[in-house]
């Protein structure tokens, strides 16, 4: 995952700053039809590939095309049954995050302290405080694996700059209070899992990777966020005695803010979490959700936001048990999906954050080659028994089409090819 992070990472930057062409959707909603075009040459082109892959696809399959220039549906079948949705669940996350928190808002990892500064000497308890930043880390480790972040190391060099600071006697407090302790998903117990791709809590530093694979993570991560503010202090030139203490708790009310450092953009971090599916980021956003607009920093809460976020400002009801879609309790269909494609087609956050066949993420190895590169945009979700694919195309007559193929029941691998073959020919299309 680290490689493919690295990979992307330059290219995420630059296509958040600005939407695509073919991503300014028009109007006209969207159709529940039986919803087969038919009629012209092109339609009933389309007809028989897309039954031609829904019949290879099996009895637990849906799919929804709909031409966003003139509201037209053009494909339908099974398109009202909810399926699991796997990492295409993360589009209803990454929209409420944009709808809620804006797209230039920032997380924020902050040191507060109750002590005193004499001279350059700061005397007293500093709190490193989280604020569910998933980029919060080492220079080296964001470097490596989003191009982007907030930085242990520039924290401290803006704490040492706003007080300027050259030794410290006291302790040192994590505080990762703003989301809850609860490290892994629904779908993993609670637990952190390689599945989750990191450890959640407010103060993740590192992901709480313990090892460069990801596979183990530091059993309290408040304290170990702790110990490398020590180690940061220490290597900026901060005088800190070998038995400062380091332990986790919640900040006091009273207590001053020294330095802040800020997460990359919203806009920014949703990319990072659609076009690799980055299962971590989605759960952490869909927690910070909760924090923010559900009353507490759980998965529970913040997929109530999302839920409601979904039914005000779109009409639809997909069910969410956690943020990345890991949980087989998820349910959404072909239908919802392009209800959101089509209201968020002219949003250049939301089109920028998706992946692109042949060339992206985890359509890096999708459709190279064919018409569909660089004409469609997409997301993926894949379980061991589930492949998604959804997403827009600039199709042949110069339409945006918005399109849903979620196959259940099905091997990945035998889907992944079908689902190319049908996307090639949604972008095909030529009404």
């Amino acid at each position: 995952m680290r490689t493919a992070l690295a990979t992307l990472a330059a290219m995420l930057l630059i296509a958040a700053s600005a939407a695509p062409a073919w991503a300014q959707g028009g109007g006209g909603s969207v159709g529940q039809s039986p919803g087969q075009t038919g009629g012209t040459p092109a339609g009933r082109s389309l007809d028989a590939s897309l039954n031609r892959g829904m019949r290879q696809a099996g009895s637990y399959s849906g799919a929804d095309v709909v031409d966003l220039t003139t509201g037209q549906v053009l494909y339908q079948r099974n398109a009202n049954t909810g399926r699991l949705p796997a990492s295409v669940e993360k589009l209803y996350t990454t929209t409420t995050a944009l709808e809620r928190f804006g797209p230039s808002a920032t997380l924020s990892t902050s040191i507060l302290g109750t002590g005193r500064l004499q001279g350059s000497t700061y005397t007293g308890t500093l709190y490193l405080r989280g604020g569910g930043d998933p980029t919060f880390g080492s220079a080296s480790f964001d470097r490596a694996n989003y191009g982007t972040g907030a930085t242990m190391q520039q924290l401290v060099a803006n704490f040492v700059q706003s007080t300027g600071v050259r030794a410290f006697r006291g302790n040192v407090v994590g505080d990762e209070s703003f989301l809850d302790s609860v490290r892994g998903t629904p779908a993993t117990g609670g637990q952190p899992a390689v599945e989750v791709e990191g450890e959640l809590s407010a103060l993740a530093y590192d992901r709480g990777w313990e090892s460069d694979s990801g596979t183990t993570y530091f059993p309290h991560p408040a304290v170990q966020a702790g110990q490398q503010l020590v180690s940061a202090l220490r290597a900026a030139g901060v005088e800190v005695p070998r038995t400062t203490k380091v332990t986790a708790g919640p900040t006091p009310p009273g207590a001053t803010a020294l330095a802040t450092v800020a997460s990359p953009t919203i806009a920014t971090l949703i990319a990072l979490t659609n076009t690799p599916s980055d299962n971590f980021f989605a759960e952490m956003l869909i927690k910070d959700l909760g924090a923010r607009f559900g009353g507490a920093g759980t998965t529970a809460a913040g997929a109530r936001v999302v839920e409601s976020q979904m039914a005000t400002s779109f009409s639809i009801h997909p069910r969410l048990d956690d943020g990345s879609g890991l949980s087989r309790y998820d349910l959404t269909s072909p239908v919802q999906v392009v209800t959101l494609l089509r209201a968020m087609a002219g949003d250049p956050q939301f089109t920028a954050s998706l992946a692109v066949p042949g060339e992206t993420g985890t359509l890096q190895d999708e459709m190279r080659g064919t018409y569909a590169q660089g004409r469609c945009r997409g997301k993926t979700g894949t379980l061991h028994d589930v492949s998604n694919l959804v997403g827009y195309c600039h199709a042949k007559d110069g339409h945006t089409l918005a399109f849903a193929f979620l196959m259940n029941g099905i091997y990945p691998d035998y889907a992944h090819p079908i689902q190319d073959r049908m996307g090639v020919a949604v972008a095909k299309y030529s009404g």
